[in-house]
């Protein structure tokens, strides 16, 4: 995987956050989704790289970065902590400015570093996400039987860490295996890559507490900053045969939250960039590229 990129761990204030650095041109970071790695880009990486110096970390609390000690009010796994470590990893990296791209946990760490870095922010786009207050503010039977991991990994700890626990490969492939629907998706050394990361105990108790952050901590935020609007241009994408389409109307409730909107939905489930490689890379391409 990431053939030609390189790695190194930058060192932030709040964790030591693992970092692929690959290609040239303008700077393109890209952030991953549960429960998963940097690996997911793995697909689209050196293609994009031959257009984008391309930045794939690990999110604090996964993959190879650390797993900083958290808080009774979660806010070491807020969005906003996340998305702070990733503003100087890009300072690190001489990138005062930079496209960005996000999926599923990665896209809420994405909205977040945008709303709290306008300036750095050019372009932003994220994948098979409505906004975190939204999607508690309408929770219905519908989606709280499809995402009930959203209300099993907010209980205290170490109850759902136990219970990850007891046997982590089953619970990662099963979850793989819920939300997408492209047969042959996973496989090969990103699959291995996510097995090993998330074998790590200190891994589980991490996203569990992203999760809490999510539905206290980050909500506070969101209320906070509900008249705020992203202000650069916003690409949404998403699976058509996924939870978020049949949920939402997807560009409508973005567009309470941005005020330039465009995007589309991709012939696949909740893993865009891994189950339609091609349609993303087009997307991203055209979207980031020169205007």
């Amino acid at each position: 995987m990431f053939e030609s990129f390189s790695e190194q761990v930058v060192n932030t204030d709040g964790a030591d956050i693992l970092v692929r650095l690959g290609g040239s041109g303008p700077p393109l970071l890209l952030l991953h989704g549960y429960p998963q790695t940097g690996a997911m880009w793995a697909k689209i990486a050196s293609d994009l790289a031959s257009s984008f110096t391309v930045v794939v970390p690990d999110l604090r609390g996964y993959g190879r970065s650390s797993k900083p000690a958290s808080a009774d009010d979660h806010s070491p796994y807020a969005k906003r902590a996340m998305a702070a470590d990733l503003a100087e990893v890009m300072t690190y990296l001489n990138f005062e400015t930079f496209n960005l791209a996000g999926h599923d946990r990665g896209a809420r760490v994405a909205h977040r570093l945008t709303l709290d870095f306008p300036s750095r922010v050019k372009k932003l786009a994220v994948l098979d996400i409505a906004p975190t207050l939204t999607m508690y503010e309408r929770t219905d039977m519908a989606f709280a039987t499809a995402y009930y991991h959203w209300f099993f990994l907010i209980q205290p700890f170490d109850f759902p860490e136990r219970m990850i626990g007891a046997d982590p490969e089953y619970y990662l492939e099963k979850k793989l295996g819920q939300w997408c629907r492209t047969e042959g998706t996973f496989s090969g050394p990103a699959l291995a890559e996510y097995k090993r990361c998330f074998s790590d105990p200190r891994t589980i108790h991490a996203s569990c507490e992203d999760y809490r952050a999510a539905a206290t901590i980050d909500l506070e935020h969101d209320k906070a900053d509900i008249q705020r609007k992203i202000t650069c241009p916003l690409l949404v994408l998403w699976g058509a045969k996924g939870v978020v389409a049949r949920t939402y109307d997807v560009l409508g409730v973005w567009s309470e939250r941005a005020d330039d909107v465009r995007g589309y939905a991709l012939e696949c489930g909740h893993f865009v960039p891994e189950e339609a490689p091609g349609g993303t890379l087009q997307a991203f391409q055209h979207f980031f590229g020169p205007a």
